[in-house]
This record gives C-alpha cells, sequence and structure tokens, in this order.
C-alpha cells in the first residue's frame, strides 16, 4: 500500500511539472521558445540563385523545412500572411579540395552549400534577421560528385533545417 501511494505521489508531480512547462506557451519538450500569441507559419518555396545548380536541392530544401515546423511545432502551416515568415534562397553550391596529398592533388573533396535565410516575426519584430547559412559534407576524392551527391545532400539539407529551425524558433 506503502508504495503504492509513492507511485501515485510520483506520477501526479511528473504530471503537474509536465503541464506547468508545457502550459506556459513558451517553452516546450521539443525545444522551441515561441510565444503563445505565435500561431501560424508562412514557409516560402525555396529558391535557387547558385551558380551551379543541383535541379531537386531547392525543392529537398523546401520540404525538409516544412516536415521540421509540422513535426517539432503546433505551428500552422499557411500559405500567405503567417505570424511567423520563412523566405530562403540558396545562394552556392560549390565543390572545393578538402585535403591535398604531397602530390598536390586533392585527397578529399568538399561540397558545400549556403542558403539565405530572412526570417520575419510578425507578432515580436525583434526576432526578426536576414542571415546565411551553410554546411558542407566531405568525400573521396576518387569519387564522382554525380556518384555521392544525393547522399552529401540529404546530409547538408539535414544540418542545414537544423540550423534554421534553431534560429528561428528555438533561439540558439
Amino acid at each position: 500500500m506503502r508504495k503504492m501511494k509513492s507511485y501515485l505521489l510520483t506520477v501526479i508531480l511528473t504530471a503537474a511539472v509536465a503541464l506547468l512547462a508545457g502550459g506556459c506557451g513558451i517553452y516546450s519538450f521539443s525545444g522551441t521558445s515561441i510565444q503563445p500569441d505565435v500561431k501560424s507559419i508562412c514557409i516560402e518555396p525555396v529558391e535557387n540563385k547558385a551558380m551551379k545548380v543541383n535541379p531537386s536541392l531547392a525543392n529537398s530544401l523546401f520540404e525538409s523545412m516544412c516536415d521540421k515546423y509540422k513535426k517539432l511545432t503546433k505551428l500552422e502551416q499557411v500559405e500567405d500572411e503567417g505570424d511567423l515568415y520563412v523566405l530562403a534562397t540558396i545562394e552556392s553550391y560549390q565543390v572545393s579540395a578538402a585535403a591535398v596529398t604531397a602530390n598536390e592533388v586533392a585527397a578529399l573533396n568538399r561540397l558545400t552549400v549556403t542558403v539565405k535565410v530572412k526570417f520575419t516575426n510578425e507578432k515580436h519584430p525583434e526576432d526578426n534577421f536576414e542571415k546565411s547559412f551553410a554546411a558542407y559534407e566531405d568525400y573521396d576524392s576518387t569519387n564522382s560528385l554525380d556518384a555521392v551527391e544525393a547522399g552529401l545532400c540529404d546530409t547538408i539539407i539535414e544540418k542545414l533545417v537544423e540550423d534554421i529551425f534553431n534560429a528561428t524558433v528555438a533561439n540558439w
């Protein structure tokens, strides 16, 4: 009987703490810190302005961003006039040598994607920003970019979306 009372007390206290933490509206267990009066988000389709264009990159980045906000926030995604507004543009998509051998031959190549993001918070304009995010992945120079590009882009998109999400609604 004593164990049952102790267990019941633990369950009640845990539920109370969870309700208080989630009920304040500013913090959630997903790590977001969205003000309670912010209800919607508009994520514009990503534009690709890079000199070298990967035809599927912009759409993949857009879809990943939409999925991330849908899974980790309660924000309604709208096509226009959201409380939050995210406009992302791919500025560069480039390959460079990441490591060079003694014979001045690239041992590793690096694919880097840079995305410029304009974030607007209509309810709290002090949170607005415009900045660039970059992510990269290295690959063995014995592989052609065509052979590894899809996998590299998936990983780079994951990193970019995480950084953009954290900057916009997690305030990290």
